[in-house]
């Protein structure tokens, strides 16, 4: 089954305009890095550039360190899924999506920490359609590179008796830090 498709003309400076419907769908904004490469067959392809995904070694090793010292799920994240998983089952969480609280966080340039012990679980971290885990305890930590965020440390845990405090939030800020210098 072939997708649905747009006919656009190039102009006479090479450029080609990508339809505002494909822009929103894709999530494509005014001065998004986009590759582009020739595929097999000669097709053309267009896809969104990930500065996190250039440093896929370095944030799995991250996540897996502080997964292994804080003994919590850690995930890092690009700007529109998770990159780097460790703390729990990769299949659970790779390529998922993240959620609005995610992207609320790093467009605000702001570290999150939500603590709530005695609740079964509450904050949400991926999009609607790719998982209903929600969590009691979460910290979100962006990964911002030249005033911009580029994605995001997050840590998690739905365990009863576990409560975040400033050692997690401190660890994913300094994760999102050195990962922030790499790029």
């Amino acid at each position: 089954m072939k997708a649905t498709s747009t006919v656009r003309r190039i102009d006479n400076l090479g450029r080609i305009v990508i339809p505002k419907e494909v822009r929103r769908t894709l999530r494509i904004r005014d001065g998004d890095p986009l590759e582009i490469f020739v595929a097999h067959e000669g097709e053309v392809v267009l896809k969104k550039y990930s500065h996190i995904n250039e440093l896929e070694d370095l944030a799995q090793e991250y996540a897996e360190s502080l997964a292994a010292v804080l003994g919590h799920i850690a995930l890092i994240s690009d700007r529109e899924q998770i990159v780097a998983v460790a703390g729990w089952p990769r299949k659970y969480f790779f390529q998922k999506r993240i959620g609005s609280a995610v992207i609320e966080a790093m467009e605000e340039r702001k570290a999150v920490l939500f603590s709530q012990p005695d609740q079964q679980a509450g904050y949400k971290i991926f999009r609607e359609g790719e998982g209903e885990c929600r969590y009691s305890q979460v910290v979100i930590a962006p990964i911002i590179t030249d005033s911009e965020p580029m994605g995001a440390v997050i840590l998690a845990s739905g365990r009863p008796g576990v409560e975040f405090s400033e050692l997690e939030l401190k660890s994913a800020l300094t994760a999102a830090s050195i990962l922030a210098k790499q790029m």
